[in-house]
């Protein structure tokens, strides 16, 4: 993607279901679940980089000694921080391990624990504090009051969620949502752990034993069915109960993504398959997607179960998952970017008027790989297409040079652009900021015949359109193509997400703006006003009520309409080449990626109430001129 947008978290659960001494004896060491934790951490770390936590449980750790360990860091390399500092400590006590029979004593030694939970945080809103960095926790004297929790989620409704807590008598210290939903469970969590200790009490037994009674019998469906009923928006919530048992909830429309795995050594849980995949040797199959309004629940006894908490709705999961997010190693997800391409031939040919012969194939590096491969998978079908028609229109009537020609016809592909990595982290928000902006890629000079070539770049998809303009397009002009097309293997890009990806402000978006530009083009702007009154009236309605007023912006104008004034946006003043943008449609999106419908941030149509509500915010911030998001 040539954009940095931010986007949905990454979770890592582990547990093992064998005690320390069994991975001692057959794998020679006391840190086999810690460099397994490490390795599906680092494997999502195209997931996070804003900050990373570890937090682990002792089951059967004695009173009086702690079972509880948490390291975060909210560094760039937060990964590597956080595991020196847990293997240094580890180092330092790993002296303290004793044999007692057959069983290994362990408890002095930190971070050796029975169940793992790790979090890679991409914060699209907020602060980038250590505070901010998951796992978070919730202690209790009783165990199973204490709660350890981490996320891949964003609420729509975070306010009237926190409300609710203070109706029941609550008093959160942060407004947060993370808080605010650690509150939210935990106070669900003690009311469960109350009722289960006042019925066994009743029944004569002592507290020590009601106590142990109540970790093993505590309705972890129930818990989670409470706390997320009024819950609006994606999430995968993970946690674990301090007498060890663990969860990981995801949404009932199945938003963010979550994939889980057990044999007899482990259970596992992570945002991508091909996770669980690589670092524990699983087959495809093997690796299960949680159901949307399910639960993985994993026992403090090892058992492991999934349960259904709430009522599933619309399969709506996140397209941009497929398109860019996810890594491209997963075997569907290679197959529907390839398709995304392929799907994309005939516009493009359209766009350099099917003239291959002029015409330079490339991509924006690094994640539109896979689409390149089926974009060239189609010209190259079109092409076996027209050398057969050619071949029988020569009928055997044209000499060896005619033939070698035609048969010559291949796609012209070349590495053109280059991005300069390092480049970005010293980009400045002065006004020096353009001329740096524009150095962040670099180009493969002599690749295109100056005045003569088109030149057909690929990205995954078109956000803002800022590092187009004042970057890429810039640089590639150097190479003097006649034509310059970009190629989004995704449609426009017009609303909001609410649901965790870092596109929030609907002014920011090019398709906005190029609908706001055509209104001023036909002289209608006073139509920005009629609505914005129109919306400050319907976000005042009850959620399930609203609608999405800003489709009617859209609405009036064909999309190659919109399509024609993006290319006019991105053509920056000094820009020789002609510009042409190619999307995706809608479509050919689902053709590709059948099993991932959702689609709100290019159709509008959102999975849950509060995605209407915040469209019609967004609009009105915009015409406020509030640079903020909002939810």
């Amino acid at each position: 993607m040539s954009e940095l947008i931010k986007h949905e978290c990454g979770i890592a659960l582990l547990r093992l279901r064998k005690p320390p001494e069994y991975y001692f004896e057959k794998y020679g060491t006391l840190t086999w679940g810690l460099q397994k934790i490490y390795l599906m951490m680092e494997k999502q770390h195209n997931r996070g980089q804003d900050g990373a936590g570890l937090a682990g449980i002792k089951i059967n750790a004695e009173p009086g000694t702690r079972y509880l360990f948490r390291e975060r860091s909210d560094k760039p390399d937060s990964i590597i921080r956080i595991f020196r500092r847990i293997y240094d400590e580890v180092e330092k006590n790993t002296g303290k391990a004793e044999r007692k029979g057959n069983s290994l004593n362990i408890t002095g030694i930190p971070f050796i624990c029975d169940i793992y939970l790790g979090h890679l945080r991409y914060g699209t809103y907020g602060t980038y504090s250590l505070d901010q960095v998951h796992p978070v926790s919730r202690e209790n004297n009783w165990r199973s009051k204490t709660l350890v929790m981490a996320g891949n989620f964003n609420l729509t409704n975070v306010s009237e969620i926190f409300g609710s807590l203070v109706e029941l008598g609550q008093n959160p210290v942060d407004f947060s949502d993370t808080v605010t939903i650690l509150e939210n469970i935990g106070f669900r969590l003690e009311e469960e752990n109350d009722r289960l200790m006042n019925t066994y009490l009743t029944q004569s037994f002592s507290k020590k034993e009601a106590s142990v009674m109540t970790g093993k019998n505590l309705d972890i469906v129930s818990i989670l069915s409470k706390s997320s009923r009024n819950w609006d928006g994606g999430y995968v919530m993970a946690g674990m109960i301090g007498h060890g048992d663990a969860f990981v909830l995801r949404d009932p429309n199945g938003i963010r993504p979550a994939y889980c795995y057990a044999d007899d050594e482990v259970a596992v849980v992570a945002s991508e398959r091909p996770v669980i995949q690589t670092v524990f040797n699983a087959g495809y199959e093997q690796v299960n997607e949680i159901p949307p309004a399910h639960a993985f629940i994993i026992r403090a006894d090892g058992s492991v179960k999934t349960e259904k908490v709430r009522e599933p709705g619309e399969p709506k999961k996140c397209s941009f998952e497929r398109i860019y997010f996810s890594r491209g190693t997963d075997t569907e997800i290679y197959s529907e970017r390839k398709k995304l391409g392929e799907l994309l031939t005939h516009p493009v040919l359209e766009a350099v008027d099917y003239d291959l012969e002029n015409t330079v194939f490339s991509y924006i590096p690094n994640t539109a790989e896979s689409a390149f491969y089926g974009l060239l998978k189609g010209i190259e079908e079109y092409l076996n297409e027209y050398k057969t028609a050619q071949f029988r229109k020569l009928n055997g009537k044209a000499d060896d040079e005619k033939y070698l020609k035609i048969i010559s016809l291949r796609p012209r592909v070349e590495k053109i652009a280059v991005k300069d990595v390092m480049l970005r982290t010293f980009i400045t928000k002065d006004k020096s900021r353009d001329e740096l902006v524009g150095h962040v890629y670099d180009i493969t000079y002599g690749t295109v015949r100056k005045g003569t070539d088109n030149l057909v770049v690929i990205d995954d998809s078109i956000v803002r359109g800022t590092t187009l303009k004042k970057s890429i397009i810039r640089i590639l002009d150097r190479l003097g193509p006649k034509k310059i097309v970009v190629v989004s293997s995704s449609p426009q890009i017009r609303y909001p997400d609410c649901y965790g990806i870092d596109m929030a402000k609907l002014g920011d978006f090019i398709a906005f703006k190029a609908a706001v530009a055509l209104l001023e083009d036909n002289g209608e702007s006073e139509f920005l006003q009629v609505l914005y009154d129109r919306a400050k009236e319907e976000i005042m309605k009850p959620a399930d009520e609203i609608k999405n007023l800003v489709k009617e912006l859209y609405d009036r104008f064909p999309e190659g309409m919109i399509t024609q004034k993006i290319s006019e946006l991105l053509r920056d003043e000094g820009v020789n080449a002609g510009i042409k943008v190619v999307y995706q449609t809608v479509e050919s999106l689902h053709k590709a990626c059948p099993g991932h419908t959702g689609d709100w941030y290019f159709t509008g149509i959102y999975p849950t109430p509060g995605g209407n509500k915040v469209v019609n915010q967004s609009f009105i911030n915009y015409m406020e001129g509030k640079d903020r998001r909002a939810y």
